[in-house]
């Protein structure tokens, strides 16, 4: 179909990529949108697949895997050039630095930031001139939060990476940032203290797709929590770190 807009999401089988991915596949059912879904679960993929209709593509991958992330960008190549990449995929293990397990932690560096860094060398050649690639940061890279940790650190050179390409590839490629708050899915479901301003995957949804429509560089909600972290991350230390302190359970 002429004018067909082709967008890989990497992340699809849950939460917001799941959800992402019905809000685009619904907006856009006169077939003008066709939507490559990528995750590790591939039952989960069929799943999503089997609701979205036959437009779209399931294509099972594993950022954290150089060896199928490459299999998988081999099989789109094939297939022409990509309007979209969004790439959603990520690990998270909350708990103090001390208790948390090396082995994790290295697994959740490759997958949150060397996966975002392989991903952006991929967009490199199958986006067409002018393409996006969106990749997700997270509120809790804005500032070194308790408990955050190795996923903080790897949310924070995401923002940095993806900063770093907006102005290394101005006027060749669209490159924007997510920055989501609490979400509910999965991952936030891991966490045993108090979530302010939690939003459904629907929400997020809707609100990264008029992000990623509009023009802004960063994509960053609910509003009224990532405003105030960014408020407090524009701190001095003297003033924002007792701040943090008082967060610590």
């Amino acid at each position: 179909m002429p004018n067909r807009e082709r967008i890989w999401i990497i992340g699809a089988s849950a939460g917001i990529g799941a959800a992402l991915a019905r809000a685009w596949a619904q907006d856009a059912r006169d077939g003008r949108v066709q939507l490559i879904l990528s995750a590790r679960s591939t039952g989960a993929l069929s799943d999503l697949l089997a609701d979205l209709g036959p437009d779209h593509i399931a294509l099972p991958c594993d950022v954290g895997d150089l060896a199928s992330l490459h299999a998988a960008a081999d099989q789109l190549s094939a297939l022409g050039p990509l309007d979209r990449i969004i790439h959603l995929a990520a690990l998270y293990d909350p708990g103090k630095l001390v208790d948390q397990d090396p082995e994790i932690a290295a697994q959740i560096v490759t997958v949150n930031l060397m996966g975002s860094f392989h991903v952006a060398q991929l967009a490199a050649k199958l986006l067409r001139p002018g393409g996006q690639l969106a990749l997700c940061g997270s509120a809790a890279g804005f500032i070194g939060l308790p408990q955050g940790q190795i996923y903080s650190a790897t949310k924070a050179g995401v923002i940095n990476l993806a900063e770093s390409l907006r102005s290394e590839w101005a006027g060749r490629f669209d490159v924007r940032l997510i920055s989501p708050g609490f979400v509910d899915t999965r991952l936030t479901q891991k966490n045993d203290f108090t979530m302010p301003a939690m939003i459904p995957p629907d929400r997020a949804a809707r609100d990264i797709i008029d992000g990623l429509n509009g023009r802004a560089f960063e994509i960053h909600f609910p509003r009224r929590f990532t405003r105030m972290l960014k408020l407090i991350s524009a701190l001095p230390y003297r003033l924002s770190l007792p701040m943090l302190k008082r967060l610590q359970a």
